[in-house]
């Protein structure tokens, strides 16, 4: 088990929760889950439910739509971002490239964290903004 200190810090190493004051990430912390997946083992599908982001914190998995790969996500990165922020179905598969460990958050904590904390919903809208800025100045 990871103690909430160090998903604390880990938290604060990956971009999307950069932006958050620590006390806030304490909170983050909190509602995370730590899951772990075996090589070859699918975390989820294209097509289902998108109720969850989760973050590596060790190993790597594939993202891929059928035998397309799309990319490997690696340690202190995430994956399923935007599946916290809508209702839409997931829109490619995930799979475990070798053992991995995840922490999981699911949306429904994350927005009542979110309604009690403004800086929480801020600090990921400024990322996410960001983000999408870069990407389309890159195109």
């Amino acid at each position: 088990m990871i103690s909430t200190l160090e998903k604390v810090l880990f938290l604060k190493s990956i971009d999307l929760f950069s932006q958050i004051p620590g006390d806030d990430l304490a909170k983050v912390a909190e509602i995370t889950t730590e899951i772990t997946f075996n090589k070859n083992e699918v975390v989820f599908q294209e097509g289902d439910v998108g109720d969850s982001l989760y973050l590596t914190i060790e190993g790597s998995v594939r993202i891929h739509i059928g035998s397309r790969e799309i990319a490997v996500i690696t340690e202190r990165e995430c994956f399923g971002d935007m599946a916290i922020l809508d209702n839409e179905p997931r829109s490619a598969s995930v799979t475990a490239l070798e053992n991995v460990l995840l922490l999981k958050i699911e949306r429904e904590d994350f927005y009542a964290l979110m309604s009690e904390k403004d800086e929480i919903a801020q600090g990921v809208i400024k990322v996410l903004s960001k983000r999408l800025r870069t990407q389309i100045s890159s195109e």
